[in-house]
């Protein structure tokens, strides 16, 4: 499979580490149902990026499954992201509706569905550690405007609709902040989800 996934190294870099270019996010240690969920996605259209969707077109569930399992198995030390750090103030807006929501709005905590430390959950939920602000600013917009979408009920698109350009703007300059450790899921993580969510399901 490593010789299969070559043709991913150059954009996310060995094993899936990533690499520098602020728009192609790691892939390593990430769920296998989250990884199989996206390339599903770029496959059939639904998350458009022309090399991605180019690349998969022709590739059956079963294939991808593989693929999500091989970057969901690596742990690669983590690349340590270059650039400006944000402004404290927008840091710290960032903090509250990362981890306590904007109860107002109903809008959760991300680490209510990503877990405590942001390392994501199993099946189908990533972790938020380790992406650049533009990445993160760039997903929830796209969420925000229908371009990227998940499986039904599309709990991210929920959310993302739900924040301000400014609220988006503080919570990429949060995540984007914090010190990348360990970048793998925890197991055994029960904690019941403030919403449907069908990224938490997914099949081969």
């Amino acid at each position: 499979m490593e010789a299969r996934v070559a043709a991913c190294v150059s954009c996310h870099g060995v094993a899936g580490r990533g690499v520098q270019n602020v728009y192609f996010p790691r892939l390593a240690g990430k769920p296998a149902g989250y990884l199989y969920n996206q390339l599903v996605a770029f496959r059939d259209g639904r998350r458009k990026y022309v090399p991605m969707n180019y690349l998969l077109a022709y590739l059956p569930d079963a294939y991808l499954y593989k693929m999500a399992e091989y970057f969901a198995a690596q742990n690669p030390p983590p690349l340590v992201a270059a650039g400006q750090p944000p402004s404290p103030q927008l840091v710290r807006d960032g903090q509250k509706i990362v981890t306590g929501g904007v109860p107002a709005r109903r809008i959760p905590a991300c680490a209510t569905c990503h877990g405590s430390e942001l390392a994501g959950r199993e099946p189908g939920i990533p972790g938020l550690l380790g992406l650049r602000a533009d990445y993160v600013s760039a997903q929830l917009g796209a969420w925000r405007y229908g371009v990227r979408t998940a499986l039904a009920p599309d709990c991210m698109q929920v959310i993302a609709s739900s924040l301000t350009e400014t609220e988006v703007a503080a919570v990429s300059a949060y995540l984007s902040s914090l010190p990348v450790n360990d970048v793998r899921p925890a197991k055994g993580n029960t904690t019941a989800l403030p919403m449907p969510c069908g990224s938490q399901v997914h099949s081969k």
